[in-house]
């Protein structure tokens, strides 16, 4: 018959929080391991793919690493994925350009306009 394991902790449900792995000692005893939780990896804000160059940590765990793990420089780096803030970049570009057409179509109409 098997051994039996008891509870290190006081909380007996089997929630995400309270994962237990059983362990056996170097004195031969079966023993829960407490797990702590799988980190996730920081998701891109536009497309949510997980950001590339920033490590999966637990939330209290960012508080212990320097800036530059937790950043990549560039623009929205540690928020945004490369090709969304290329995309984001075309569009300001598009944008500028077509107020710019639309400027000179309106000054060409003008121009028509006082020439009759």
């Amino acid at each position: 018959m098997a051994q039996r394991v008891t509870l290190r902790k006081r909380q007996p449900y089997n929630t995400s929080s309270n994962r237990r792995r059983v362990v056996k000692t170097p004195g031969g005893r079966l023993v829960y391991h407490h797990l702590k939780k799988i980190p996730t990896q920081p998701k891109c804000g536009d497309c949510g793919i997980g950001l590339p160059g920033i490590p999966a940590l637990r939330p209290r765990q960012y508080a212990t690493v320097s800036k530059r793990i937790k950043t990549v420089r560039r623009a929205y780096g540690g928020s945004r994925c490369g090709d969304c803030v290329k995309s984001r970049i075309l569009r300001a570009f598009l944008v500028e350009e077509a107020k710019i057409v639309k400027k000179v179509i309106k000054s060409q109409q003008q121009q028509k306009v006082t020439q009759k």
